[in-house]
Parts: structure tokens; C-alpha cells; sequence
């Protein structure tokens, strides 16, 4: 089974979460704060995370911070915040999907089942290719990049990205094709979400990332990996 980790200080929208969530076979472990979510996370190994960005001890953002300096795992922000900035903020902390308070039910538990899906490793098959460039390798059977001879640590948004990239080398990739793949169907016009995400993959795997030469952009229409 899944296994959700809701943190939320709010606690009718906490029971709702559990509720609806349980109701559709989910475990659930649920925190109130930032100290007890980063305790629990690291106890309970949990797939996916629900986190409101509003807590009384830590900021989310450091609650990211904390959950990315060791894992993967899915984090999808719940917040009232409502301001480009700070959604940008949460995503560059590593954050893989952002929803604004107040919010459907059936949209959460969507992204919810995309971003576990997202995370899930592939078979073998098609996915037996490895991509060297100059700088890294991608293995996408594996799932890893490494350059250098070290391991690049990439969230499974990154990954996504890179991979749908990498699997049309050479072609572009328009701005919403890349958004539907990654993030799903009902996106298509958040293009701050790939302008994050490409600035982290090049600070990650360019040499230098304000001159790239692997990741490029094509104004106005997307994105085009070359060798």
C-alpha cells in the first residue's frame, strides 16, 4: 500500500485528508508541525508527502530542505499562500507539485496518484538506454545520472524532466507537452514550474549553467536536450 504523510496544522483539513485517503486504501501517518513530520518521514518511510507550508515551528520550506537532504520522496505543497514567488520558493527547495488552499478534493488526490506514479521505477525493456554526454551519463533503466563518477541526487520532478528530454534528443519539446508529461493533463500555461526546474537541472548538470549547452530554450516554445 501507499504510504501518505499529511502535515497540516489545521486539523479539519488533516481529518479530511485521512479520511478521504483511507477510504481510497492509502496508509497515512499525520503531523501537526515540521519537527514531528521530519521524525515521522524519517521513521515511517513514507511514498508521497502532503505538506502545508504554513506550520508553527519551521517554516515548510525548511521542512523541504530537511526531506530533500536524504530523500526522494514525492512532496506535494498544500498552502494558502497564493504568490508566484513563494510558489517558486517551494519548488526550488524541491518541492514536485503546489496547491493552493482552498482546493478540490479529486484535483489533490489526482496529483497525488501522479506524482506516486512519477516515483514509481520502470521496467526494463525500452528503458534499458544510457545517454553519455561530455559532463554525465543518464541511465534511464536505472534511473540515475552521474558525472564526474558521482551520482547526481535529482527529485523525481527533475528526473521526469530530464527524462522526457533525453528520450527526444535532437527534437523540441513544447512548454505544454512538457508540462502534461510531467505534471499531468490539467496543466498546460504554468511555464514558472519548467523555468525552476530547468535552472536546477543545468546548476545540476552544466558546466555552466548560464551558458548551457545540453539543456537548451527555444523562446517562447520549449526545450531541447542535445548531446
Amino acid at each position: 500500500m501507499t504510504r501518505v504523510l499529511v502535515v497540516d496544522d489545521e486539523p479539519q483539513i488533516v481529518r479530511a485528508l485521512v479520511i478521504n485517503l483511507k477510504a481510497r486504501k492509502y496508509d497515512v501517518d499525520a503531523a501537526t508541525d515540521g519537527t514531528t513530520a521530519l521524525q515521522l518521514a524519517a521513521a515511517r518511510q513514507p511514498d508521497v508527502v502532503v505538506l502545508d507550508l504554513g506550520l508553527p515551528d519551521l517554516d515548510g520550506v525548511e521542512v523541504i530542505k530537511g526531506l530533500r537532504g536524504w530523500t526522494r520522496v514525492p512532496i506535494i505543497v498544500l498552502s494558502a499562500r497564493h504568490s508566484s514567488d513563494e510558489k517558486v520558493q517551494a519548488l526550488d527547495a524541491g518541492a514536485d507539485d503546489y496547491v493552493t488552499k482552498p482546493f478540490g478534493m479529486d484535483e489533490l488526490l489526482a496529483r497525488l496518484r501522479a506524482a506516486v506514479r512519477r516515483a514509481e521505477p520502470n521496467g526494463g525493456g525500452e528503458d534499458d538506454v544510457i545517454v553519455e554526454t561530455e559532463g554525465f551519463t543518464v541511465d534511464l533503466a536505472a534511473k540515475k545520472v552521474n558525472r564526474a563518477g558521482k551520482d547526481v541526487r535529482l527529485t523525481p520532478t527533475e528526473w521526469h524532466l530530464l527524462e522526457v528530454l533525453v528520450r527526444n534528443t535532437g527534437r523540441l519539446v513544447s512548454q505544454k507537452q512538457l508540462l502534461q508529461e510531467v505534471w499531468g493533463p490539467s496543466y498546460g500555461t504554468e511555464t514558472n514550474y519548467l523555468r525552476v526546474y530547468m535552472a536546477q537541472l543545468r546548476r545540476k548538470l552544466e558546466t555552466d549553467p548560464s551558458h548551457p549547452q545540453h539543456f537548451i530554450t527555444e523562446p517562447g516554445m520549449g526545450y531541447r536536450f542535445e548531446k
